[in-house]
């Protein structure tokens, strides 16, 4: 069982309004849980706060056998892609990193 999960990215200059947009997808491979399983993880209430039913950092995780894609379009937000979208804005990811100060 898999499925395609698509998340879209929109980058907006404040100033100026220009925008860049992306989409990025991701397919995702489900195990085949138990009816326990299942219905532990329903009862979870996991299912109904989160895109998809399902997420990779918590207890649906488990039953995720392998993705195929970045894991970031998952989670809801690819960093690539933002790396690209800033690019297209003239910025460079690093511009975002604050030095650390000791």
């Amino acid at each position: 069982r898999s499925g395609v999960l698509r998340t879209g990215h929109c980058l907006i200059d404040s100033v100026t309004g220009d925008r860049a947009e992306e989409t990025s997808a991701t397919v995702v491979r489900f195990g085949r849980p138990s009816p326990y399983e299942l219905a532990a993880y329903v009862a979870s209430s996991e299912p109904l706060r989160v895109a998809g039913a399902f997420t990779l950092d918590g207890r649906g995780a488990p039953f995720v056998e392998s993705i195929d894609g970045d894991a970031g379009t998952v989670l809801g937000l690819s960093m690539p892609v933002l790396r690209r979208l800033l690019a297209r804005h003239g910025r460079a990811v690093t511009d975002l990193w604050v030095a650390s100060r000791p």
